[in-house]
């Protein structure tokens, strides 16, 4: 009996030793954040209303949280009454039209990144906004599109965006993202006149847009 006592003896201790040790159900360790490069720069890739739009931009992390960014864009803006008709010889064509109108906006903003804490590394969301100078240009629309451009003209315009998005991914050299924004500028004269005798003062456009970039 003695010998059976000595024999349960050592493997109780040893599982006291062990429970002392760790509790059982205990959760394992937090997993640090993933430190990512502090600049990023990159292509924006804009889907709008007006059609297509092309970007650049660059961004400076200050924190885990925030970062800073300036970005510059070109898209076209169009009237919501503007309608496309397709002629016999598959020309489009708008009834009234007198100028095209682009947005050439330079932006100066500041980024929030989202549940940091709550969601993994691999998808980062944020919140953005924006504000800055924006030049306005009008091309005429009876001229052939690229040969408009020898009679374009700037107006100036201030505006800005606010926005929600994403980057993707785990790696430390390519930046992948998208993100949902909606602009607005304000002229401060009658406008521009996309529409003949239809002037606008405020222009505004929500954008899809696809952010392609490295990090350094």
């Amino acid at each position: 009996m003695n010998k059976m006592k000595n024999f349960l003896v050592i493997p109780i201790l040893f599982l006291s030793t062990i429970v002392s040790g760790q509790k059982i159900g205990e959760l394992a360790p937090e997993q640090p954040s993933e430190i990512f490069p502090s600049n990023s720069w990159g292509v924006d890739l804009m889907f709008g209303e007006g059609g297509f739009g092309l970007g650049t931009f660059l961004r400076k992390s200050f924190s885990e949280d925030f970062k800073g960014f300036v970005d510059f864009s070109f898209s076209e803006s169009k009237d919501d009454k503007e309608v496309e008709y397709i002629d016999y010889f598959g020309q489009t064509y708008v009834f009234g039209k007198v100028n095209r109108v682009f947005l050439l906006p330079l932006n100066f903003g500041i980024q929030y990144r989202l549940f940091r804490k709550s969601v993994t590394d691999n998808l980062r969301p944020y919140l953005c906004l924006a504000v800055g100078p924006n030049f306005i240009m009008t091309t005429p629309y009876e001229k052939e599109f690229f040969n408009a451009f020898g009679q374009a003209k700037i107006k100036y315009a201030l505006g800005g965006y606010i926005g929600f998005g994403a980057d993707f991914g785990l790696s430390k050299s390519n930046l992948l993202g998208l993100n949902i924004r909606y602009s607005y500028a304000h002229l401060f004269d009658k406008g521009v006149e996309n529409l003949q005798n239809s002037f606008r003062s405020n222009l505004a456009h929500l954008y899809i847009t696809l952010n392609i970039g490295i990090m350094y």
